[in-house]
């Protein structure tokens, strides 16, 4: 079984699936509140009512390129079908945005790359990246738990050395799931950090190494620097590493997110994206734009508080359950 085989089972069972319905509740009720005045009185999906899902989509944080293409695609489903009535437009607009995505989901993630982390003696390395207050290392605990739960050698590097709070926070997290911590506290050599977790996880035969690190993205050249030289020194120990470069982004702050893709993306090769906090806002439409906009996979999304609520992402599923009523 491949590393990441389990998340199936969390994705299709019960729980996660009532998991991630409450934790869009506040988007689909923001959503469909807003949808229910924009229709009332009409029975077909009209110019009118298009310049209305329009407006709505871009207030849910979908963004204005992915909503041009949702109101675009709609706009040939009414001329085709002659006759859209708006009882059903939750339903064609749901299937409409899971197509869209479909089409755009050329990069759909290192597969190939993440199955060699069960290569004995060569752990699968994570670096994780995101400016401070995205909830980057509480997610890094929650996959640390997923991963131990699975049977797999977890080992953290707490390389965010510019935060002591980041630092702590890892460690707590490490004894709570009851994995290894590399620690050389604050105002340290992060990339010392990272050489030592990634040899230490080579020594105790580990299946992943998931390494923190600092977000001062008001810096870029710094970022951009310090990263680069954590792979430089990484890769002395596997030369391949890191295998996985994740771009955690608070989902709450829904445009801001995109900008901090596109400027995290300038400085670091991301692989991989993170969208936490969807449970706490109504801008749950951000994990569509960023999923369709950029040729980085979503791979997951904090829909809730709980170590659990950190879930594989599915594009159909995640459709259906934010136009789910």
């Amino acid at each position: 079984m491949g590393l990441f085989d389990f998340f199936k089972k969390d994705k299709e069972s019960k729980e996660q699936q009532e998991s991630l319905d409450k934790g869009l509740e506040k988007s689909k009720t923001s959503f469909f509140d807003q949808l229910s005045k924009a229709v009332v009185g009409k029975s077909t999906v009209d110019e009118a009512v298009l310049d209305d899902l329009e407006t709505l989509l871009v207030h849910a944080d979908v963004g204005i390129d992915t909503t041009v293409k949702v109101i675009d695609r709609i706009e040939k489903r009414v001329a085709r079908d002659k006759y859209v009535s708006t009882s059903d437009l939750d339903r064609i607009l749901r299937e409409e945005i899971a197509e869209l995505l479909d089409a755009n989901s050329g990069a759909t993630g290192s597969r190939a790359i993440l199955d060699r982390a069960d290569s004995p003696g060569q752990p699968f390395v994570i670096m994780v990246v995101g400016v401070n207050g995205v909830g980057k290392t509480t997610t890094i605990g929650k996959l640390a738990h997923r991963f131990h739960s699975a049977g797999k050698k977890v080992v953290l590097g707490a390389a965010d050395t510019f935060r002591a709070a980041a630092v702590d926070q890892l460690i707590i997290w490490g004894q709570r799931v009851g994995v290894p911590v590399i620690s050389h506290g604050m105002n340290t050599d992060p990339a010392s950090v990272a050489y030592d977790a990634v040899q230490k996880g080579v020594e105790m035969g580990a299946d992943v190494v998931i390494i923190d690190t600092a977000g001062r993205l008001h810096n870029k050249v710094n970022l951009m620097n310090e990263l680069s030289k954590i792979k430089r020194v990484m890769q002395k120990v596997i030369p391949d590493a890191p295998h996985e470069v994740l771009l955690v982004l608070d989902g709450s702050t829904g445009q801001n997110a995109f900008l901090q893709a596109k400027e995290f993306t300038k400085a670091t090769e991301v692989t991989a994206l993170a969208v936490t906090k969807l449970d706490g806002t109504a801008k749950g439409g951000v994990v569509i734009g960023i999923s369709d906009q950029f040729s980085i996979p979503v791979r997951y999304i904090g829909v809730g508080e709980k170590m659990t609520d950190l879930q594989l992402f599915d594009r159909h599923t995640f459709v259906n359950s934010l136009f789910k009523k």
